[in-house]
């Protein structure tokens, strides 16, 4: 299986009384696609605000992105969570509802050790077919999936890639290691040309609902040898990267990044609870940045 080098975390629609907007799917899709030049799409990953949504709003909403992506770009699943048999049972699902992939994230506040982690992970994979990307985040869970046993985890047959939001060492150390196939990406959109730079080979991406095509550019400059072109374009994305996270302090994902597609006319509206929408100012600060890339 071949995700690509561009993989964009998707938002999730909500209508103003915070219902998914169901109508709104697709032209997001389609905007991701044919605008953004996106080659996989990952559904309620944390991007999706996946602790607010319901089991049956999660499978619901990736056959409808299955059913309107039509092939033309893979859909990943986000079923990790902290609870292994939960996993499973959603990971399960989502393979029968059409899923191209797995993202399975790092436990998160039970904080398991690693040899918990690989039991974890390996339960999930040996229990669907579906190929499996695993994510490490440890400022989000707490726990950093090691890297040697990541590369344990990458001897499974469908372990195929992992979202790494560690150390830069760290994805050094797996990309130098790891079996023949098995692809590493930066999860951070600030990080991903000096991920590349030691052997990631692409980027799961928040930054990419905006800027994806210049991204799509970067990563193909990347990958032809071009570092002057490389560098040039990250350079002139930083604003974005940066400003979609600290704006113009630290704001949690995705408040600004819905903010950015409402602004692009994309009717996704706002964030559920416990997150908030933006402040006056936060806007301000956004509008200013996003209008470099009108």
């Amino acid at each position: 299986m071949e995700f690509g080098r561009l993989i964009t975390a998707m938002v999730t629609p909500f209508d103003e009384q915070g219902e998914v907007a169901w109508e709104q799917i697709p032209a997001l899709i389609d905007m991701l696609i044919q605008q953004q030049r996106t080659q996989s799409i990952v559904v309620f990953g944390t991007t999706g605000e996946s602790p607010t949504l319901s089991d049956e709003e999660k499978i619901r909403l990736l056959e409808v992105s299955v059913q309107h992506a039509a092939g033309r770009c893979k859909i990943i699943a986000g079923t990790g969570s902290n609870d292994t048999q939960h996993s499973v049972h959603l990971s399960q699902a989502a393979e029968r509802a059409g899923a191209d992939g797995l993202l399975l994230v790092v436990p998160y506040y039970n904080r398991p050790n690693q040899e918990g982690l690989y039991t974890h992970f390996a339960t999930i994979a040996e229990a669907t077919s579906l190929p499996v990307m695993l994510y490490n985040v440890p400022s989000r869970t707490a726990s950093n999936l090691e890297g040697a046993t990541t590369l344990r985890l990458a001897e499974i047959p469908n372990i195929i890639a992992i979202k790494e939001c560690a150390t830069m060492d760290q994805v050094a150390y797996i990309a130098s290691n790891a079996p023949e196939g098995f692809r590493v990406y930066s999860g951070d959109d600030a990080a991903s040309l000096p991920a590349l730079s030691v052997g990631a080979y692409g980027i799961v991406s928040v930054a990419s609902h905006v800027v994806g095509a210049k991204m799509s550019e970067m990563l193909a400059a990347h990958a032809t040898g071009d570092a002057r072109e490389a560098t040039r374009i990250y350079h002139s994305l930083l604003p974005v990267f940066k400003g979609l996270f600290a704006c113009p302090h630290p704001v949690p994902n995705p408040v600004a990044v819905k903010y950015a597609l409402t602004l692009r006319g994309l009717k996704v509206g706002g964030v559920r609870l416990p997150l908030i929408d933006a402040t006056v100012e936060e806007k301000k600060y956004i509008q200013k940045f996003m209008a470099d890339f009108a």
